[in-house]
């Protein structure tokens, strides 16, 4: 059964990321509270790492939001890309920070998952922060992150989250075009 929290955290979610697909500045105070939503939702669900990602996203959303609008020395930031070494230097990071969170969470706490909630949570902020500089690459990391996100959240029935969370990994592969159309634009 699908609780009100998690009715109204996946609405809430869902028209922020919908927003980051359109490239709208909106996105980031609707995340704020989303993010608040999720996080009492995933404590209930003993799902720490997505607890502390939560947190996470709260701060970076306030960041992000500024970034977005004054981030270019005063003026808006546009779309652009991130280099393949920083890439690849992002993707070694999120398997380390993986590994370690993960083994943390599995040795000291009841956790469910610990090894894909700490993936999640390790590319989501990975995510987050080309997200926050409007890089193109977010949404590689966005339908990797939503790839392991289906399958963890079903598996503690949090049904309509997994089942929203696919409809994100199509929003993201829309959004990679909408913002490659953006940045070549520019």
């Amino acid at each position: 059964m699908i609780s009100p929290l998690e009715l109204a955290a996946n609405t809430v979610m869902t028209a922020s990321i919908i927003l980051a697909g359109r490239n709208s500045v909106h996105t980031w105070w609707s995340g704020v509270i989303a993010c608040l939503l999720f996080g009492l939702l995933f404590y209930d669900a003993r799902l720490y790492a997505d607890v502390a990602l939560q947190g996470f996203f709260v701060v970076t959303s306030l960041l992000g939001w500024w970034q977005w609008l004054w981030g270019n020395r005063g003026e808006e930031l546009p779309v652009s890309r991130s280099g393949p070494r920083a890439i690849r230097l992002a993707v070694f990071i999120g398997l380390a920070v993986t590994v370690a969170y993960g083994a943390v969470l599995h040795i000291y706490t009841d956790a469910y998952a610990p090894f894909v909630d700490s993936a999640v949570l390790a590319f989501s902020v990975i995510a987050q922060m080309l997200l926050m500089r409007r890089r193109l690459e977010t949404w590689a990391f966005w339908l990797l992150v939503n790839s392991l996100a289906v399958p963890l959240y079903a598996s503690r029935e949090l049904y309509l989250t997994a089942g929203l969370y696919a409809a994100y990994w199509i929003n993201a592969l829309i959004a990679w075009h909408y913002w490659r159309r953006e940045m070549l634009a520019w």
